[in-house]
């Protein structure tokens, strides 16, 4: 009886400790991260590219961290309420991942001031919002030089999301790398008014092809485009992963985005406590973005020009948007010489000389 109650008393005093905070220490909960995805991640393009950042914060951190994905969100009103949703369940960090988010995303940074939010390719910012974004246009260039290299038609295609200034700035990139080893190179833009549609792009791919292009590349999210080309015997270029799977013999490169080591340095800068709002645009020099490895059957001399023109923009040695610059009309826009600045490229909303089509108003 005697060693019953002093049990109890031992076991009454170590629940008494412990809730002074005297006790064993608690586990720290995890910090809870939340991803938004305007496709599924099965596109095996932007979408997918992006999950793949968020499972390399989820290897690297462990249980330190837990993270949450919605795929499939459209932009707007859907957007706004998962957004919410996901500030609401705890979440203390939120990556919104496409242009489309960016209101909805400043509209819930206001509502929920205590949870950090970062929206990619956008402008906004609040205390708790960052942007960030990759130079995408660095390796649009260098894909350019390529395609300029290899078309025998001199036509190239390019399959565009929405015409907004990201979309316009690499079409732009595209076209003069290309003329800066082939002047007599044009590129056809056809919008398709979608980010992820595989039957619309293979549409547009197809009908591109039948106009006689040669290479195709594109600002959307599935490998339809490539299936295509390699159905047809020509090149295409891969759009924010290596898509040599959908067509081994088509596939010339691609544009590929890394975000594993910016999101695994942002959820660091939170669990450290010293997370600040930012505005972040890096690209080949912080490997955001690279190329996927050439076809082997791209003739030699065009991939070490590739690789040559690639180390040199990592230098600053190269710039894309580098003067004498002209737009469709023959206006000169960029001075021989001259740079075109961050915030001019940023509001990028009108083609180059050498590309066929227009930015709808």
């Amino acid at each position: 009886m005697e060693i019953t109650r002093r049990v109890g008393l031992a076991a009454a005093l170590a629940l008494g400790l412990s809730a002074l905070g005297f006790g064993p220490a608690r586990a720290a909960e995890p910090l809870k991260v939340g991803f938004i995805y305007v496709g599924p991640i099965g596109d095996h393009g932007y979408s997918y590219q992006h999950n793949e950042g968020r499972l390399a914060v989820e290897k690297y951190f462990g249980d330190k961290v837990k993270t949450t994905y919605v795929e499939n969100v459209p932009e707007g009103p859907d957007s706004e309420r998962v957004i919410r949703q996901l500030a609401q369940t705890g979440h203390q960090l939120i990556f919104t991942t496409s242009f489309g988010y960016m209101n909805p995303t400043a509209k819930a940074a206001r509502q929920f001031p205590k949870t950090k939010f970062e929206h990619a390719t956008g402008y906004m910012h609040a205390p708790n919002l960052a942007t960030y974004t990759a130079r995408f246009y660095e390796a649009r260039y260098v894909i350019g030089v390529a395609a300029g290299r290899v078309t025998k038609s001199n036509k190239l295609g390019y399959i565009a999301s929405f015409p907004i200034p990201e979309v316009v700035r690499n079409v732009n990139a595209f076209i003069l790398g290309a003329r800066s080893v082939n002047p007599k190179a044009e590129v056809q833009v056809v919008w398709a008014n979608s980010w992820y549609d595989p039957g619309k792009e293979r549409e547009v791919a197809e009908a591109l092809i039948a106009q006689g292009v040669d290479v195709i590349t594109q600002h959307t999210d599935s490998a339809a485009p490539i299936q295509a080309a390699d159905e047809k015997g020509i090149w295409a270029v891969g759009h924010s992963s290596d898509m040599s799977r959908f067509g081994p013999r088509s596939h010339l490169t691609a544009l590929v985005n890394d975000w594993s080591a910016y999101y695994i340095s942002r959820v660091q800068a939170v669990l450290d406590g010293t997370w600040k709002s930012a505005n972040t645009w890096d690209g080949f020099d912080k490997n955001m973005v690279r190329l996927a490895p050439f076809n082997p059957a791209t003739p030699s001399a065009v991939k070490a020009e590739a690789l040559m023109i690639e180390n040199a923009i990592k230098a600053k040695t190269v710039h894309p948007f580098t003067g004498p610059i002209y737009d469709q009309k023959g206006k000169e826009r960029v001075p021989a010489g001259t740079i075109m600045s961050d915030d001019a490229l940023l509001k990028m909303n009108w083609f180059v000389q050498g590309v066929v089509g227009d930015v709808p108003k």
